[in-house]
């Protein structure tokens, strides 16, 4: 099958609703495939993915992460972000920022989450229909970020609107508007929130971001600024869709969400398998620092690279039976959270919120469907998750 025969962009509806069909025709018939509606090169098997995450130094994150028109620049359209960085200054902020995430920081949440957890899942209806998303998706990452960033919690609902504003703005339909309304929107309360630190520190994580310094000197507002943007969405976005996807993906396998139930031990595991199966990130963007030649295919100097991470998770020569839902399978290599120096950031914390929430879940409802026809898939390009997600629970 040649590349005219293969229709891909990821901002298709089509392709948004069930991608794997065509990652499956890309990894076998155009492992190097030109997108022209996204102006990107496309790369889907799981050692090209792999191999380009693992090499910054030709695969660059500085021009952006989400393919864009040409003329139309990422780094001009908002705030400097971690992720769109290279080394040296992406390891002097990542260090930084690293010393909120340590393992020791992120087991000392377990209990706090769990009571969230809990809360949220007191107030769920029994036997009657739910939004997951609004009931408890979506609150539980966006109360736990607030409360690290030391932002109150009644604006949870405002930073889920702009977050999700923005990362379904569209930019090759030219709809980046919305979306940069929603990032002046945060900008401007951060701003608020920044200055108010500088006089009066608190022991969060905005005030360690306002008073930490990199090589002598205090980062600049504007890097302050979108690591808080950054933090916000990346923070709770992740999460949301992971554990929407999840509620999907155990309604549709009840023996596997029964052995769950009964074994909570199996948690851990089966999070990593759901992160490989339906990855709430799918794929992120780099430039090319150099020509490369890939499996016969001269790519440009400067042109970009989208790399599928939910095509990797899904290449049978990675995985066997690769399109097989297994809570037992070991699916370390699974590349969800990416890999190499932008390897996520909040992932220990993410894997901590998904192994609680679905833990309480199923020990609370042993059965639950969602009605598919009813929900509503959130419309962006490198996210995979829902906005409104109806769910019907039993009692466990």
């Amino acid at each position: 099958m040649s590349n005219r025969q293969l229709a891909y962009s990821p901002f298709d509806a089509e392709v948004m609703t069930d991608p794997y069909p065509v990652y499956r025709e890309l990894r076998h018939h155009a492992p190097v495939y030109w997108s022209s509606q996204a102006s990107c090169w496309v790369l889907s098997r799981y050692d090209d993915v792999s191999a380009a995450l693992t090499d910054p130094t030709t695969y660059s994150s500085a021009s952006g992460i989400f393919p864009t028109p040409p003329g139309l620049d990422m780094t001009e359209l908002f705030l400097p972000m971690l992720i769109m960085s290279d080394p040296p200054r992406h390891t002097q902020l990542r260090h930084l920022v690293s010393k909120a995430f340590t393992p020791r920081r992120i087991a000392g949440l377990e209990a706090h989450i769990q009571t969230l957890v809990d809360d949220l899942l007191d107030q769920a209806p029994t036997g009657d229909t739910w939004d997951f998303v609004s009931g408890f998706a979506g609150p539980l990452p966006a109360i736990v970020i607030a409360d690290m960033l030391g932002v109150p919690r009644e604006d949870r609902d405002r930073f889920r609107t702009w977050s999700t504003t923005l990362i379904q703005s569209n930019p090759i339909r030219g709809e980046f508007g919305p979306g940069l309304d929603a990032a002046a929107a945060l900008y401007d309360y951060f701003t608020a929130f920044l200055a108010e630190r500088r006089t009066h520190p608190r022991d969060d994580l905005m005030t360690a971001l306002v008073h930490a310094e990199v090589d002598g000197e205090h980062l600049s507002h504007d890097e302050l600024l979108g690591f808080c943007l950054l933090l916000l969405i990346a923070g709770h976005e992740t999460t949301t869709n992971l554990l929407s996807n999840s509620a999907v993906i155990l309604a549709g396998h009840p023996e596997s969400r029964g052995e769950l139930a009964e074994k909570p031990e199996l948690v851990s595991a089966a999070v990593e398998e759901l992160l490989r199966y339906d990855s709430p990130v799918q794929g992120l963007a780099r430039t090319l620092t150099r020509p490369v030649d890939l499996h016969g295919q001269l790519i440009r100097g400067g042109d970009t690279v989208l790399l599928l991470f939910g095509s990797a998770n899904r290449d049978d020569h990675a995985f066997t039976d690769a399109d097989r839902f297994d809570i037992h399978r070991a699916p370390e290599r699974q590349v969800a959270f990416g890999r190499g120096i932008h390897f996520c950031l909040g992932a220990s914390l993410a894997r901590l919120e998904a192994r609680i929430a679905l833990r309480a879940l199923l020990a609370r409802h042993r059965d639950w469907e969602v009605d598919l026809h009813s929900a509503v898939r959130l419309r962006s390009g490198p996210i995979r998750g829902y906005t409104s997600l109806p769910l019907r629970a039993a009692t466990a």
